[in-house]
């Protein structure tokens, strides 16, 4: 029996698994959403915007281990989903994203709502397709699934022109995958895995160093017991956070620039690094001049590029670590390290996370008593910016999968789009967006998905009338030359809230913050919006000014005495 293009499209989607599509149609994408208005399988979200479909995929994504599609039409709707696909292709998440385009023989002749699609988003997806021939299409995205959630995971892109969409042939199911150029490797070499025990087995000073990539291989229960065996000092990422239990008591915290002290004087003062799923990218390193010069790197990675791409590898391990993990703990001994945990221990008691009491409602007061009221039971996405640092440094995050926020692109307006994908992956888990004032405000019309589909999503935006960060940066470093980072003259967000029907609370009292977080709990049949009023000068620290060791530090008590 013959389908159209669109129907194949569908079809292949369906037995890949899809659940949702986010999405906005067009003129060339009608034949796609008239083939998903017969689809019993796969839930059509209809979006306001298609940055925020993007979002919504790759927040479905990073809170499930499935992969999200996006859909857009020819022109600005796939334009529309570049910083999507950038933010998903940085982060290394799994997601396809559909583009319509204008007739095969219409392209490359400035045809109404055409681009180059395939040109523009080279530079952000793992791959992309244009797919002229219809016997190509499934094919095509059997591949793009393959591609997307194998090796270093990342986003696919299929630019489907709208002739190709209607044309019809014999649909035939690619049951095996066959790609001569692009084999993942899997399994660490054997030897560079004794290697690397035997330095782990004599390390004085180990620490252990990870990333979203032990989320990316599902092997969060392997990497614990690897760590808990050498007994050795683990520090996250921002992205990996949740991959090891923020409660661990071999949790040093947060490594890099907004890391804990205790986490950059453990890295800078190792005499071995065992990195796993991470990148050394700058925010963690500070300045490689003077990063961990008395430390041997052990890096585990899928990415054969990610290796000795910024700090030089002594014991390269290609492969993925819910592989090599185990083959390495067979061969480490059990480490106690008594004296390294002694130095450590004396860290964590003089350089505590900590803020000043004085001053107004405080950010980290607020973040508290979330993680207080929810035991750490919730999935958590963010906006970009202070609200999100503060979020990674005070909210225990002890499940992977659960914290769920931009990394390398730093994209502000991802975290409400994201944490309503979030929430249609996890239907019966609590999702908070904890956001900003100016954040909240680049993707604000997706609350409407969130009070049409009655998501229960709790939209914390911390207020502090400004671009916290940017004035942040301003005070420390630009003196004080405020410049374009004033928000005072802002919507009523409650009000702005209610309107869209979803459930509005504002609170300035530090009082006010717990018995407003309970009542928000209680409601399950929409969004809620709370409008908390923070002092607008609080600063995230600890702090690494860009361009200085990860040992030099400004602190809370720092900015006091300035």
């Amino acid at each position: 029996m013959k389908k159209k293009g669109a129907e194949i499209l569908i079809e292949c989607l369906e037995r890949e698994g899809v659940e949702f599509i986010w999405g906005i149609p067009g003129g060339q994408a009608i034949p796609i959403f008239d083939a998903l208005y017969d689809s019993k399988k796969i839930k059509l979200v209809l979006t306001r915007h298609e940055q925020g479909a993007a979002h919504m995929a790759d927040g479905y994504s990073r809170s499930t281990g499935k992969i999200g599609v996006c859909v857009a039409t020819s022109g600005p709707g796939a334009t529309n989903l570049v910083t999507g696909l950038a933010t998903a292709y940085m982060d290394s998440i799994p997601m396809i994203a559909i583009t319509a385009q204008v007739p095969t023989k219409m392209i490359g002749n400035d045809a109404f709502q055409e681009a180059d699609v395939v040109g523009i988003t080279r530079p952000v997806t793992k791959h992309n397709y244009l797919v002229k021939d219809i016997n190509n299409l499934a094919k095509t995205i059997r591949e793009a699934f393959y591609i997307a959630n194998t090796g270093r995971k990342g986003p696919v892109l299929i630019d489907l022109p709208s002739d190709v969409a209607k044309a019809e042939t014999e649909f035939v199911w690619p049951e095996d995958v066959v790609m001569k150029n692009y084999n993942p490797t899997y399994k660490g070499n054997i030897n560079q895995i004794k290697k690397a025990a035997e330095e782990i087995n004599k390390a004085k000073k180990p620490v252990i160093y990870a990333g979203a990539g032990i989320l990316a291989a599902v092997a969060s229960k392997e990497f614990k017991a690897f760590a808990e065996k050498t007994g050795a000092p683990v520090g996250l990422t921002l992205l990996g956070l949740g991959c090891f239990p923020g409660t661990h008591n071999q949790f040093i915290g947060m490594l890099g620039m907004h890391g804990t002290r205790t986490s950059n004087l453990a890295m800078h003062e190792a005499d071995l690094i065992i990195a796993i799923g991470a990148r050394f990218d700058d925010r963690v390193t500070g300045n490689l001049a003077f990063f961990a010069k008395n430390a041997k790197i052990i890096h585990i990675d899928i990415d054969p590029t990610s290796i000795s791409k910024s700090v030089r590898a002594d014991i390269p391990i290609v492969g993925d670590a819910k592989n090599v993990l185990p083959e390495l703990t067979k061969q480490v001994t059990a480490g106690k390290h008594q004296e390294w945990w002694a130095k450590i221990n004396e860290w964590k008691k003089n350089f505590p996370l900590a803020y000043s009491k004085k001053g107004g409602l405080k950010p980290q007061f607020i973040i508290e008593q979330i993680y207080e009221l929810t035991k750490g039971k919730a999935i958590v996405a963010t906006e970009v910016g202070q609200h999100q640092m503060w979020t990674a440094q005070f909210f225990k995050f002890d499940t992977p999968r659960s914290f769920v926020s931009s990394g390398g692109l730093g994209t502000m307006g991802f975290g409400l789009p994201a944490a309503i994908g979030a929430q249609f992956g996890n239907p019966g888990k609590l999702v908070f967006d904890i956001s900003g004032d100016g954040s909240i405000q680049m993707n604000i019309q997706e609350l409407i998905i969130a009070v049409e589909h009655k998501l229960p999503i709790k939209i914390i935006i911390l207020n502090n009338g400004c671009l916290g960060m940017v004035r942040q940066w301003q005070q420390l470093f630009w003196k004080k030359r405020y410049s374009g980072v004033d928000l005072s003259i802002q919507p009523d967000f409650v009000k702005l809230a209610e309107a869209y029907g979803a459930a509005g609370m504002r609170v300035t009292k530090e009082e006010e913050v717990k018995e407003t977080l309970e009542k928000s709990l209680k409601i399950n049949d929409r969004p809620t919006l709370i409008d908390f009023r923070v002092a607008k000068e609080e600063n995230v620290l600890p702090m690494v000014p860009a361009g200085a060791a990860i040992t030099d530090a400004i602190d809370y008590k720092d900015v006091e005495l300035a």
